[in-house]
């Protein structure tokens, strides 16, 4: 099934869990791959290392799918209150979810250029694929 027959008729919310699942898995995996090459770098074993990997995996899965969910939902939003499949979408999506990761670093100027960086990546990537 592919996501363009998906968005048709899958209510917004539904297709943000499939994304918060899909990419927070991924998420997940990557944690899995990189904690413990970091805490092998930090000099870490035992139960610390344990427990290094652990909150690493955690929060790698946990922000991983948050982004996703807030892009998807937020540029599926888009797409049915303008009911046109563009760019714009992509671009709205992509400055919601940059200004939501920026917003965790409470510093306004890297909020702006985050949410302008992830949107229009993910802008020109959704654009090129509808094209």
């Amino acid at each position: 099934m592919e996501t363009e027959e998906l968005t048709d008729d899958t209510p917004c919310s539904s297709i943000a869990v499939d994304s918060i699942l899909r990419i927070g898995y991924a998420g997940f995996l990557w944690g899995l791959c990189s904690a413990p090459y970091s805490a092998s770098k930090l000099g870490l074993a035992g139960v610390p290392r344990a427990s290094f990997v652990a909150k690493t995996v955690g929060t790698c899965g946990l922000q991983c799918g948050l982004f996703a969910g807030i892009f998807s939902f937020s540029s599926c939003w888009m797409q049915r209150y303008r009911r046109e499949k563009d760019w714009v979408n992509a671009l709205f999506g992509g400055a919601i979810a940059g200004a939501a990761v920026g917003a965790g670093t409470r510093n306004w100027k890297q909020v702006a250029v985050l949410a302008s960086v992830v949107s229009a990546t993910l802008s020109a990537a959704n654009g090129s694929k509808v094209l």
